[in-house]
């Protein structure tokens, strides 16, 4: 049983990132209302897919505990995930963390995982660099042929390696700049018809923007904080599995978040944040008088661009394929933390929807942080009801979490 809950699970990832095979006959019809709908009347489901997607997976667990929110929020090791530019506000020296984030628990794999590296070193009081390494194991795979043949057991997995540049441009504005390299090995060296089965291959860049304000004074004379984050990541080259010509996007993304914090007294603060982030890749053609293959030949470049304007149904369903997060965050006298969030997503681009909770521990130099998604729809996530982890390490670190 075991097994074959990894062979549809290795089934689904590379279907999710093969053009060939998300290019689907859509039996949609106009509604009443000019919407797309299913012959039973139901919304038309048309979820925008990409290759590799394992790279937008919240990574750490603090952000994971607000509801994957994480632009905009105080510095640490993982912020490269998020927005690089927030470690040019850093006010510890060296930071260094990891995450593990157990998949797909509640169907009984215990193999199938993604690790999480991270961390930044200041060069002064401007700059900062720093880099992550993101690995996805799919666990042990028995590969058969079309008539249930085996051929062998594989080791599928994908990893990512990130460096990332930052710097003040002024007191309250940041900038970032970071490189990565992409590898994705599903099934290399087996064969699909006449195809042979390649490791795919990309290099993306990301960049990111901060403002932050950390003098916000109040009546009763304590400084709250504001900070604003926008980031554009995985912008980069097309992705393929085979010799073929055919290229797959990966999941560029554009983000914007905000967050707030409240000062309370000297030992309690409260951080309130959100985001809004939307793939910046086509979305799937639906009716006859869209080509396809049209869309999938498109540049990375003309892809994002087209992804703000290509939804069948106009700009309304263009605002459907952002999704949203909010949180919150209490530090009790910067030792203890409780979060809190939401994540959602419109059912016709996925449905994912759920509440987030966690809590953080900080002594000295050492932090430790849990999370725990809940969900709150009928769409299945592989970390529903699952408990992630991830260690924190700042070294001359001055106590600032807000």
């Amino acid at each position: 049983m075991i097994r074959l809950l990894k062979t549809t699970l290795f089934l689904l990832l590379l279907a999710v990132s093969s053009t060939g095979i998300q290019a689907q006959i859509s039996a949609c019809a106009v509604g009443d209302n000019g919407d797309l709908v299913n012959p039973d009347g139901s919304p038309c489901i048309n979820t925008v897919v990409s290759a590799v997607p394992f790279l937008r997976i919240t990574p750490d667990a603090r952000g994971a505990a607000m509801g994957d929110a994480g632009l905009a929020l105080s510095s640490d090791a993982n912020a490269i995930h998020y927005n690089a530019s927030r470690w040019a506000f850093a006010e510890e020296d060296f930071s260094m963390g990891a995450t593990y984030t157990p998949w797909l628990q509640a169907l009984g794999l215990n193999d199938v995982y993604l690790a999480y590296l991270a961390g930044y070193k200041k060069l002064d009081d401007v700059q900062a660099v720093g880099g992550s390494l993101r690995y996805f194991s799919l666990g042990d795979i028995q590969y058969t042929d079309e008539n249930a043949m085996p051929l062998g057991v594989g080791k599928p997995n994908e990893f990512e390696i990130t460096a990332a540049y930052a710097r003040k441009l002024s007191d309250r504005f940041s900038g970032s700049l970071s490189l990565k390299y992409i590898n994705s090995n599903l099934a290399a060296g087996q064969q699909v018809g006449s195809q042979e089965i390649e490791v795919g291959q990309s290099f993306a860049g990301d960049i990111g923007l901060t403002y932050r304000n950390d003098n916000i004074r109040t009546k009763s004379g304590r400084n709250n904080k504001l900070a604003i984050g926008l980031a554009l990541t995985n912008i980069g080259a097309k992705i393929t599995y085979t010799s073929d010509t055919i290229r797959d996007f990966i999941p560029a993304n554009f983000g914007l978040g905000a967050a707030y914090t409240f000062e309370l007294d000297q030992y309690n603060t409260i951080t309130l944040t959100g985001d809004v982030n939307k793939l910046m890749v086509p979305t799937p053609c639906q009716g006859l008088d869209c080509d396809q293959d049209e869309r999938n030949d498109l540049s990375p470049i003309a892809g994002i661009i087209s992804s703000w304007s290509d939804a069948p149904e106009g700009f309304s369903e263009e605002l459907k394929e952002f999704t949203f997060s909010v949180g919150a965050e209490y530090w009790y006298d910067q030792q203890f933390a409780v979060r809190a969030g939401y994540f959602y997503e419109n059912i016709q681009k996925g449905g994912r929807r759920y509440l987030t909770a966690g809590l953080g521990l900080k002594y000295n130099i050492f932090g430790l942080n849990f999370s725990y998604l809940v969900p709150t729809s009928n769409q299945r996530n592989p970390l529903d009801n699952t408990l992630r982890f991830s260690l924190i390490f700042d070294f001359g670190a001055t106590g600032d979490e807000g």
